[in-house]
């Protein structure tokens, strides 16, 4: 597959006129393909009486103020709102962008001992979702959900009327219209690295998007990165059919290095970059991104 490059604004500590400067620059930059948000409601780093924007009213709003960028959430929190409410954002924000969304999805909040998954530190969805009151749920119920909630959305993007009758969903007489711009609905980008999310991974996404260093080793993502093939394999699916999407956070002060550890993804078959820019974005930080990472980078790894 071919190198793709995104931009990422974690609307965390930063406004939404900032945010969206960095998005209309990328707008009219051909190099970067997409931006992308994330989902949470409360800071997970430094103090807890940041700002934070939420993700999906946020997103829908850029979508409004840009022409051209796929964008997303990486990636959605399957915790926050019921399958169908999704749904219907999503579709909203397809239509309003005119097809461009992609959407990005994971589990979201579960009890999970520290460390878990490769990431230091401690599980912060704890707080957060002790404040906006919603309850952390079991990894194994919260790949249940996640798996309940992708039926939902494709039959939601496909059909007119139909019914559901979940373990955790039930709709009676359900009726999406519009439905999205793109036919049968926007692609869908799964992140998580679990054995077992890698499964749904490989059943239904058309996206594998994992957080890569500082958060995870290189070693850590090649080693998850062949569990996919393997469970690629034992579905009878053609792992390249599935596009391998990294997040990196960018060091301003070094992107040499930068650089260098973006290479050894790519030769792990991370064809989709996602570049994160820490707040305060710089003035002209995504052409900066082009000149200092971008294009030197596409020459470094080119065939």
């Amino acid at each position: 597959m071919a190198l793709s490059f995104g931009v990422k604004t974690t609307p965390m500590r930063v406004g939404y006129d900032e945010i969206l400067r960095v998005w209309q620059e990328a707008d009219e930059t051909p190099e970067i393909q997409d931006a992308w948000l994330w989902d949470h409601l409360m800071p997970v780093a430094g103090p807890p009486d940041g700002t934070i924007l939420e993700g999906w009213t946020l997103l829908s709003a850029l979508a409004a103020r840009t022409r051209r960028l796929r964008l997303g959430l990486l990636v959605t929190s399957n915790r926050i709102r019921p399958p169908a409410v999704l749904g219907k954002m999503a579709a909203t924000v397809d239509v309003i962008s005119g097809g461009r969304l992609v959407l990005g999805l994971g589990v979201g909040g579960t009890h999970q001992p520290p460390g878990a998954g490769g990431v230091a530190g401690p599980n912060p969805a704890e707080a957060e979702y002790a404040a906006y009151g919603l309850s952390l749920v079991s990894p194994g119920e919260g790949l249940a959900r996640l798996e309940e909630t992708i039926a939902i959305l494709r039959a939601m993007w496909s059909e007119k009327v139909f019914d559901f009758a979940g373990p955790f969903t039930t709709l009676t007489d359900h009726r999406n219209e519009p439905k999205p711009v793109q036919p049968g609905g926007p692609p869908l980008l799964i992140g998580g690295w679990g054995d077992r999310t890698l499964r749904l991974v490989a059943e239904h996404a058309d996206i594998w998007n994992i957080p890569g260093p500082p958060h995870n080793r290189v070693e850590y993502l090649a080693e998850r990165a062949r569990v996919l093939d393997a469970r690629c394999a034992a579905i009878g699916r053609d792992p390249r059919t599935l596009t391998r999407s990294v997040q990196y956070i960018v060091d301003y002060a070094d992107p040499a290095g930068d650089r260098a550890t973006l290479a050894r993804l790519v030769e792990l078959g991370f064809t989709h970059l996602v570049l994160s820019l820490r707040a305060p974005y710089p003035p002209g930080v995504v052409r900066w991104l082009v000149n200092e990472i971008i294009r030197p980078l596409r020459q470094e790894v080119a065939p």
